[in-house]
């Protein structure tokens, strides 16, 4: 029987998006590794991968149990909280195995839909009875250790160097026009909504000649308005380079009945290429501390346009304080890393073991 920390930790999830390949294979430069993935909504405007970096097991959430529950083949098992079933099965099976668990958490709110208001107790449960818990950030940690989790560690969001990075932005022309841009899908609780209203308010096509840019919604989300263009999805590189063309990201979320934004990695990626964030207090990347309020980007409250129209126009009046946003932001967001997600993972699992011996 293989040592204990000769074993590969087992992740559990629905899903690995791209930017979650980098930060699983810095983890398995640590540690062995392997993912069991079930399906699920797709929830990621990237979409999702096949080939996932590290060994992968394609199970129904019904075969969870099973998998997570053989006896000394795991590390540990890590539980994301996507799924039905898939969390107290991953949990159930790790406890029959004698095997520490750890609660990989996104939500720093409960939602108030029928069906998880009959599923709060067991999720209460298991994150009291978690051997340690990883988070988005400190908006989940403190929302985790409200419900009473113990041993948090922060598993900060992180997106790939390759493309957000480098190459470096070209400048732009001095007479561009002054751009806003959104990425995400038109889905409830994105905001988009809030972002048409509040671009009306601020009369910033007709002042100045400015342009909100839709990455994602299709031609007819931009609802006609004068300075609006909706593109439709766009691969990673030619979101890229339309914020390299941006003056401004907005990230206008909202909170409604089953969602409340878990990270925004869009914040990262502009923060990378330079680029300020407006978001609203209902994104965890505002509310985690990578988007600041006045140091780089703009924070305000969610489901008010007046409040967003105000901070887009006091931007475009003042591009000079945008640029210094925005290079505050390229400093700030260099600590969220692949390495830095899979240091704080590691450090749950640790935490885990050792609560668990």
């Amino acid at each position: 029987m293989a040592p204990r920390s000769d074993r590969p930790i087992l992740i559990v999830t629905s899903r690995v998006p791209p930017e979650r390949v980098g930060a699983l294979r810095a983890l398995a430069e640590l540690t062995p590794v392997e993912v069991a993935i079930f399906e699920g909504r797709d929830h990621h405007f990237t979409g999702s991968v096949t080939d996932t970096g590290v060994p992968t097991h394609r199970v129904g959430q019904t075969g969870i149990l099973r998998l997570a529950g053989a006896r000394d083949r795991w590390r540990t098992v890590v539980a994301g909280t996507a799924g039905r079933i898939a969390l107290p099965s991953a949990w159930r099976g790790a406890r029959m195995a004698g095997t520490p668990f750890v609660l990989w958490s996104a939500m720093w709110h409960e939602p108030s839909t029928p069906s998880f208001v009959v599923a709060r107790p067991l999720l209460r449960r298991i994150v009291r009875d978690a051997d340690a818990i990883a988070t988005y950030g400190a908006h989940v940690s403190a929302h985790v250790r409200a419900l009473g989790g113990r041993r948090v560690h922060v598993a900060p969001q992180a997106v790939d160097p390759s493309v957000w990075v480098d190459p470096p932005a070209t400048p732009r022309p001095a007479d561009s026009p002054f751009r806003i841009t959104y990425v995400g899908r038109d889905a409830p609780g994105k905001g988009l909504e809030i972002l048409l209203v509040a671009w009306r308010q601020t009369n910033l096509f007709e002042a100045v000649g400015a342009e909100l840019t839709l990455l994602g919604p299709e031609s007819a989300s931009d609802a006609g308005l004068p300075g609006v263009r909706a593109h439709g999805p766009v691969p990673p590189h030619e979101v890229r380079e339309w914020l390299d063309r941006s003056d401004v990201l907005c990230v206008p979320s909202e909170r409604t009945a089953s969602f409340v934004e878990p990270w925004g990695l869009v914040c990262n990626e502009a923060l990378h290429r330079g680029v300020p964030v407006v978001a609203t207090d209902a994104v965890g990347a505002a509310a985690g501390g990578l988007v600041r309020d006045g140091r780089n980007g703009r924070v305000v409250p969610a489901s008010h346009p007046l409040e967003l129209a105000r901070a887009l126009t006091g931007l475009a009046i003042d591009p000079g304080t945008a640029r210094a946003l925005g290079d505050a932001g390229r400093r700030d967001v260099r600590p969220f890393t692949f390495d830095a997600w899979a240091a704080g993972m590691l450090a749950a699992v640790r935490d885990a073991e050792r609560h668990a011996a």
